[in-house]
């Protein structure tokens, strides 16, 4: 027993161990050395790519804007501004040509106003079922379900509006042309629906459950806490979900090219039919149109017109979002 003893006190201190225990040491070492090494790298390098992807997106939008701006101010040297602004007549595919571009500005507002009428009391009735009302079981189902929309093809929606709004439409309006601009309008607002819903539902989920607890407690019913705590209290959100369902219902193309024709009129009759923007883009862009031509231009001119008026969209929705944001 004591030669055991011995055997295993000589082996702890036996030049082997020390050797083993120094080799991990420095391995140990080593990895953490490594590791250091690899970090430092990694934090060089990721904040740098990081800025090459934030300079790439911004580099991109002035690309468009001085693509846009060099090809308008070579039509605006052939066209009176004045007349592009105040001009009640586009014609400027056939003679004598007009270049008044209201009528597809009065198109695109056209559309848009209908589409609004029909996504925002659909919209928010949707965001208020799906943020008070519905269980979570339910709002699981749902919510995806709406969303759906969202990934729809446009040109689906167009021959939707063509082949089914219309001929419903002219059930109740006997006198409804094939191409209008109520049947565009009215599936450009089922298309946004799910915008102006997912972000109103968001803006009221995110108001504190305590707010409602408070209503809850002073005995509102869960309607008054929906409409007079919950709404007002989620309105930046709201109200910026408006704006931007509008500024894409102003940008959309397939739906309007398809479904409300192309007659560039000056009417806000929504039985006749219109011509927008995009959809005047679209036609123009469709090959036959000389390069360098006074007609190409025209493509540039309306591209920035529409352009100005989705960033001044924007610019409205950041502006309500800031003016009634609420702090909790």
């Amino acid at each position: 027993m004591v030669s055991v003893r011995s055997e295993l006190k000589a082996m702890s201190h036996s030049p082997n161990k020390k050797v083993i225990s120094q080799s991990v040491r420095e391995q140990i070492k080593a990895n953490r050395s490594n590791s250091f090494k690899i970090g430092r790298v990694t934090e060089w390098v990721v904040p740098k790519l990081l800025f090459v992807c934030a300079s790439l997106s911004i580099l991109v939008t002035f690309g468009i804007i001085y693509t846009l701006l060099k090809e308008t101010v070579t039509f605006f040297g052939q066209v009176s501004i004045i007349e592009f602004v105040t001009g009640t007549q586009w014609t400027p595919l056939f003679q004598p040509q007009r270049f008044g571009v209201l009528p597809l500005v009065a198109g695109s507002v056209l559309v848009a106003l209908i589409a609004s009428i029909v996504a925002i009391p659909i919209g928010l009735a949707s965001a208020i079922f799906l943020s008070e009302y519905a269980p979570d079981r339910v709002r699981r189902v749902i919510k995806p379900i709406l969303e759906v929309l969202a990934g729809v093809p446009t040109i689906v929606y167009g021959f939707f509006a063509l082949s089914f709004v219309t001929p419903l439409l002219r059930v109740f309006i006997p006198d409804l042309g094939l191409f209008n601009a109520l049947s565009a309008g009215i599936v450009v607002g089922i298309m946004i629906i799910p915008m102006v819903a997912s972000l109103s539902e968001d803006a009221m989920t995110a108001v504190p459950r305590s707010i409602r607890e408070g209503a809850y407690a002073l005995g509102a019913t869960r309607l008054e806490v929906a409409l007079k705590v919950v709404v007002p209290a989620a309105f930046s959100g709201i109200i910026a979900s408006f704006v931007l369902a509008i500024s894409r219902a102003i940008g959309e193309t397939m739906i309007v090219t398809i479904a409300a024709g192309a007659m560039p009129n000056f009417t806000f009759n929504p039985v006749e039919p219109v011509q927008t923007l995009t959809a005047y883009i679209v036609q123009v862009s469709l090959g036959d149109t000389p390069f360098g031509s006074i007609e190409y231009y025209t493509i540039y001119a309306v591209g920035m017109t529409l352009f100005v008026l989705t960033f001044v969209m924007n610019i409205i929705a950041s502006w309500l979002s800031r003016r009634f944001k609420e702090d909790y």
